[in-house]
């Protein structure tokens, strides 16, 4: 039995000005499905994701989220939604466990502070408890995040670079993290990032977005040969440079 579709973005469009930053793109994401959105600087992803967060509102285009149209059900979808990014910052003078706790109200999440200790566990920050978030490492920091963006359990979790500035070993246990989450919530992921190896191993589908339109999809681990290219970053750079070449 196909597993139910998460997300799903419909001819979704943003219009700057005279830029198109995001060009009739549709795609979908299943539960339990983990699937990169690739693509140069500029190319359209972080936009992307500010509409499906309901941050940015479309220029044309539906978002709609287990179901519910974003646009006319957000306060209920959002609840079911979360995000991590290593550039978006917690506020800094709140401790570990006060950024935790006050995110779980804004979320209504049940049972609070026995989660906040769950989270706290689960990501190694039970020592941090108490520190101010400012005094963090990049990777104490990143773990927080992390856990802020599951304090909800959301079946759609949105990924922009999450592992981005992390030594190998720290983004190493970040992608585990995430891994497992997916496969045991059966959420729905959606990962932008320019480590193509991370890609490789943790992603089921890639979507190459180029000049705001999503160019080429598919299995990351085959999709490169069925290009000819060695590999994802070759494709990668290919893809980039000429996007063209792959336009459908």
């Amino acid at each position: 039995m196909p597993e139910e579709i998460i997300l799903r973005v419909c001819r979704l469009e943003k219009q700057y000005q005279l830029v198109k930053a995001v060009d009739n793109i549709s795609f979908s994401v299943r539960a339990g499905e983990i699937v990169g959105l690739l693509g140069p600087n500029g190319a359209g992803k972080t936009t992307t994701i500010n509409m499906i967060l309901g941050i940015l509102e479309p220029s044309a285009g539906s978002v709609e989220i287990l179901c519910r149209d974003l646009k006319a059900d957000r306060c209920q979808v959002s609840r079911q939604t979360n995000f991590a990014a290593v550039y978006a910052h917690l506020p800094a003078n709140l401790t570990v466990w006060q950024n935790l706790y006050i995110f779980g109200l804004l979320y209504g999440v049940k049972n609070l502070k026995k989660r906040v200790d769950i989270l706290l566990k689960d990501f190694d920050l039970k020592s941090f408890s108490k520190t101010r978030v400012g005094f963090l490492s990049s990777g104490e920091a990143s773990r927080l995040n992390l856990a802020k963006a599951v304090i909800n359990q959301p079946l759609l979790l949105l990924l922009d670079e999450p592992t981005a500035s992390l030594d190998p070993s720290i983004a190493q246990s970040i992608r585990q993290k995430i891994i497992n989450y997916a496969a045991e919530t059966r959420s729905a992921v959606l990962w932008t990032s320019h480590n193509m190896a991370e890609i490789v191993d943790v992603c089921n589908r890639v979507l190459f977005m180029s000049h705001g339109r999503i160019l080429l999809s598919g299995d990351p681990k085959t999709l490169p040969a069925e290009h000819g290219k060695k590999d994802l970053e070759e494709l990668f750079i290919a893809a980039a440079r000429e996007p063209l070449s792959f336009d459908k």
